[in-house]
């Protein structure tokens, strides 16, 4: 068997986690390999919508095993509040959840660290979550944080204070002002109620689960297009985001990685700061954002909307090695008489290209479109392919002939059971 890698490939936001729901059925562990609380993977079923950030998108299904791996970094705060989230759904929660013990830590000085430094950018800021993110995986690389594993340790709290310690004397620094006494009273209950979940050497589950033949799932969070060395830098994320992430972040060889599902929207969204060639700052884009409710899950911030950008998605592609294509919220576009798709993009000396700039955050490019005309009609109730519009299915004839694969997975609406299945996925 090998590790199938399921992830978003454009800014994030593609509908991750109804996907993960909807294949859960065929793995039997599903494993998020990097990422923070500053995601969020919305699931819509029976009526209920349910939005989760660190916990993988198995959990509704009680025969799957759920992983969070080292990958990770771990709000301790939000991890109780999204499992006393989960009470009324009745899940066994001890018994198919693990957590890796190299998992980070957030602690509430992350938290204003991230905030401190986002402020002092003034209008060069990130757009960050302000969850501690970025200052985590900087303890983390310096070699200084905390992870899971230490929380059963008995000199926790001797790391903690020290390495909080030196997170307020950057504050100092930056003359940031702060009260932590109710934030840190908050976190240490959080990290007794962590306890009592299975703390695991998580890279052995998941190889384990391997040597037994078991179908494994490993979930991305953000996009490809936020990865910290492929993305739009500085206005990334701070993880890997790619296929090569979910190696390093659950302990898999790259030989055991088997099919890579890449997730994109029909058109394309963003939230917070950063490079957008396609963005419509205009009432296309408006309408865009009011019918896809383009709204962030985590921050409840306004996404930004445009047009799909083929050579950022066919970038993603090559870098992360997709096999199989699911295209997401198909239906948002229903409204339209016409669909523009960016097919290239003409560089500032007139050049017309299809690869994306080294430095897309400085090189101002306009983007080419080809025009096709759209289905402007509802999709409600058609799961075969046949049923759909002949102008969708030309929409989706054009993408694949571009993008040189099958999109096997059309979602036609948010609900798990909204969507019409192809080829390997059928």
């Amino acid at each position: 068997m090998a590790v199938d890698v399921l992830l978003g490939l454009q800014w994030g936001d593609e509908g991750k986690g109804k996907i993960v729901d909807v294949l859960a059925p065929k793995y039997q562990v599903v494993a998020r390999f990097q990422g923070g609380p500053n995601a969020g993977h919305t699931l819509e079923f029976d009526g209920f919508k349910h939005v989760l950030h660190q916990i993988p998108s198995g959990i509704f299904r009680q025969e799957v095993q759920n992983i969070i791996g080292n990958g990770v970094v771990l709000d301790p705060i939000i991890f109780k509040k999204e499992i006393d989230g989960l009470a009324k759904y009745n899940l066994s929660l001890q018994q198919n959840l693990e957590v890796s013990k190299k998992a980070s830590i957030i602690l509430p000085t992350h938290r204003l660290l991230d905030a401190a430094y986002e402020k002092a950018k003034g209008d060069a800021k990130i757009g960050s979550t302000l969850k501690g993110i970025g200052p985590t995986y900087t303890d983390k690389i310096s070699r200084q944080g905390l992870r899971v594993g230490d929380i059963i340790s008995p000199n926790f709290k001797a790391k903690y204070d020290a390495l909080v310690a030196r997170h307020k004397g950057i504050l100092d620094v930056y003359q940031f002002e702060y009260d932590l006494a109710a934030a840190e009273q908050e976190f240490f209950e959080a990290v007794e109620f962590m306890k009592q979940f299975n703390l695991v050497d998580s890279e052995y589950s998941v190889n384990n689960a391997l040597t037994e033949g078991k179908t494994i799932l490993a979930e991305g969070a953000q996009g490809s297009l936020l990865d910290v060395d492929f993305g739009s830098y500085p206005f990334v994320t701070s993880s890997n985001t790619v296929t090569a992430g979910a190696c390093t972040g659950l302990g898999v060889a790259p030989k055991n990685i088997g099919e890579v599902y890449g997730i994109f929207k029909a058109y394309a969204t963003r939230v917070g700061s950063g490079p957008f060639p396609t963005e419509l700052l205009d009432e296309v884009g408006e309408r865009m954002r009011q019918e896809g409710r383009e709204f962030g899950s985590t921050t409840g911030r306004p996404r930004r909307c445009g047009w799909i950008d083929l050579p950022a998605l066919k970038y993603a592609m090559m870098i992360n090695g997709v096999t199989q294509l699911v295209m997401m919220k198909v239906d948002v576009l229903n409204i339209f008489e016409e669909i523009n798709i960016c097919t290239a993009y003409k560089l500032p000396d007139g050049t017309i290209t299809e690869q994306l700039p080294y430095d897309l955050t400085d090189t101002q490019v306009e983007p080419i479109y080809e025009t096709l005309k759209g289905w402007n009609t509802s999709l409600a109730g058609l799961r075969t392919f046949e049923s759909l519009p002949a102008e969708l299915t030309g929409y989706i004839a054009f993408l694949e002939e571009k993008l040189g694969l099958p999109i096997n997975f059309i979602s036609t609406g948010p609900d798990r059971d909204e969507c019409v299945l192809r080829g390997a996925l059928a």
